[in-house]
């Protein structure tokens, strides 16, 4: 008769209960209690949510509402690139259209970031696009269009959201697009 506390008996205990507590961990405690659901298991058992912080549909800004339209024209084979400043969880709204189809990226930049580093969201080619955005981190945040055509092309664009000046990047140039705020008026 073997004993039933022998070292490997109390071993193969712990690594089940491991496992065990493993288990339970991944598919009921993170999305019950933090909201994390690699497997999919919380929102399937409807876990997802029950640790009693609330999460509200209405998010505060720091920065005050501006909306802004531009429109400029690409020449054949002109590029330029135009994005707002915008702070982590700040809100955009946007709708670009085109008469002809151009080369488009949605992409940005977070502060301190080596200088050609860029995150990609959009890519393709098209005559419009319309969505909202959330800054996923602090930087700037828009647009590369480029005309790959043979004719000029008109771009209009129009946003809302929570930035406090655009930067328009054209011919080797910058330049810089300030909102007045309301203190700003007077």
């Amino acid at each position: 008769m073997t004993d039933i506390r022998s070292p490997q008996k109390i071993l193969a205990a712990c690594g089940a209960s491991l496992l065990t507590a493993t288990a339970i961990l991944v598919i009921a405690v993170l999305p019950a209690e933090y909201g994390l659901d690699p497997l999919g298991t919380g929102a399937a058992l409807g876990l997802m949510g029950l640790s009693g912080e609330e999460t509200s549909a209405i998010q505060s800004q720091e920065q005050p509402w501006h909306s802004d339209s531009f429109e400029f024209k690409l020449a054949p084979f002109e590029s330029l690139e135009y994005k707002y400043r915008l702070e982590k969880g700040a809100a955009m709204v946007y709708s670009w259209q085109a008469d002809d189809d151009v080369l488009f990226e949605m992409h940005s930049e977070p502060d301190g970031a080596a200088p050609s580093f860029a995150q990609t969201f959009s890519k393709g080619r098209g005559k419009q696009n319309n969505a909202a955005y959330r800054a996923p981190f602090p930087g700037i945040h828009g647009w590369f269009w480029q005309n790959r055509g043979v004719k000029e092309v008109t771009v209009q664009l129009n946003t809302g959201g929570f930035f406090p000046y655009a930067i328009e990047f054209r011919e080797g140039g910058e330049f810089r697009h300030k909102f007045e705020t309301q203190k700003d008026i007077k």
